[in-house]
């Protein structure tokens, strides 16, 4: 897969680009805040519809528009897969209300001129990225692990982003009979439809995290290996907050050196288990007014040489584990679609010493196409940059030959 064209209309910092975008490694140029991160950030858009950076689609329309216009935010991207060319475009739609000059927001999702669900065509384009500032996957709280999860494995299965939606509108009617039979009492016996839904999506989601999880960490472990110069073992360790591997009361449960191999285990036997935990839980989840098992509230650590990273790890420690796994990630998608994300690498260099440079640059040969953002040429090894393009990013320009 790779990338033919990219066309930004009121996007960010940028009022209108075209680029036409080669098919190798491509170097995006410049200082800090000039549009490369942009750049990605777009590029990346195409493939979950949602954005790394902002807490909400609307920042990402050109603030220097008037509010009270209508204005529309435009991606386009062409690109190239196996079965033949395709043009994605997401529209991003701000139009006054009539109310006191509110607006209103929407997203419009094209393919191939022909509007579709976001749900129908997540992952229809794929990519990967990395981002310094995405070292809190390992570092902040689960709730980012999740989001990580469930952004890659949305590229992979449109039925894993159908359950994951059903669930969480699930979820939601669940709590707030909860907190209803909690303040006003009730039959609880009302759960019980809620529970069978919730138990179901769960279900669903948590198979594919654990196949997921032990994929990425097969190709994670292998890379991580290689840069540490087989000093350190990655480990990716999966606790899900209904555990089909629960340990019976009584019984010891496993060391943290020892992984947990819930591949085995079916989703109707996961469902099963669930909803009758769900059940056992009931008059606890009653009283608190909140759902306490379910896919929302997995967790996953890292943990290098049995050491949790999140809790222990050092900075460089971080790094690394991070760009193990965004590489493991480029390597299980084409394993899982059999196309080749496009890769996307902003500022990585900064964040290596020189041996770690050329091990990444070297990796990045399998790869269809990677397009890799810094503020020094100098970081790069002199024949790679003579090798390869570069592009000049300034005030939201791209200047580059033609």
């Amino acid at each position: 897969m790779h990338l033919n064209r990219l066309s930004l209309t009121n996007f960010r910092t940028f009022s209108r680009l075209d680029l036409d975008i080669p098919r190798e490694i491509l170097l995006l140029v410049g200082g800090n805040a000039q549009g490369k991160t942009t750049l990605l950030e777009a590029i990346y858009y195409l493939s979950t519809f949602t954005s790394f950076h902002a807490s909400s689609d609307r920042q990402l329309i050109n603030f220097t528009l008037p509010e009270s216009h209508l204005t529309v935010g435009r991606i386009v991207g062409e690109f190239t897969r196996k079965d033949g060319n395709h043009r994605l475009e997401v529209r991003l739609i701000r139009e006054p209300n009539g109310y006191n000059g509110s607006t209103r927001f929407r997203k419009e999702v094209l393919l191939d001129g022909v509007k579709h669900r976001m749900n129908e065509i997540v992952g229809r384009f794929n990519a990967v990225i990395f981002l310094p500032q995405m070292a809190r996957i390992i570092e902040e709280g689960p709730s980012e692990r999740r989001r990580y999860l469930d952004m890659s494995i949305s590229q992979v299965s449109t039925h894993y982003v159908n359950h994951l939606s059903d669930y969480n509108q699930t979820l939601t009617q669940r709590n707030a009979l909860l907190k209803q039979l909690a303040e006003r009492g009730g039959d609880p016996n009302q759960l019980a439809v809620w529970d069978g839904m919730l138990a179901r999506h769960g279900a669903f989601i948590i198979k594919a995290r654990i196949r997921a999880i032990r994929e990425i960490e097969e190709e994670a472990k292998r890379l991580h290996y290689a840069l540490t110069d087989g000093r350190e073992v990655l480990r990716l360790d999966y606790q899900p907050a209904y555990d089909p591997l629960s340990v019976p009361e009584g019984q010891m449960s496993l060391t943290i050196s020892t992984v947990a191999d819930r591949s085995g285990i079916d989703t109707e036997e996961i469902e099963q288990g669930m909803l009758a935990a769900l059940k056992k839980l009931q008059r606890e989840e009653i009283a608190r007014g909140v759902t306490t098992i379910g896919p929302h509230r997995d967790e996953v650590r890292f943990l290098s040489n049995q050491v949790d990273l999140g809790d222990y790890g050092s900075r460089g420690q971080s790094r690394t584990t991070l760009l193990a796994l965004k590489l493991a990630e480029v390597n299980w998608l084409h394993q899982r679609t059999g196309e080749w994300p496009v890769l996307l690498l902003d500022e990585i260099m900064s964040e290596l010493d020189t041996r770690r440079r050329l091990d990444l640059l070297a990796s990045l040969s399998e790869c269809d196409q990677a397009i890799i953002t810094s503020t020094d040429l100098s970081m790069f090894d002199e024949h790679f940059v003579q090798t390869h393009t570069h592009w000049q990013v300034k005030g939201g320009m791209v200047n580059h030959p033609d």
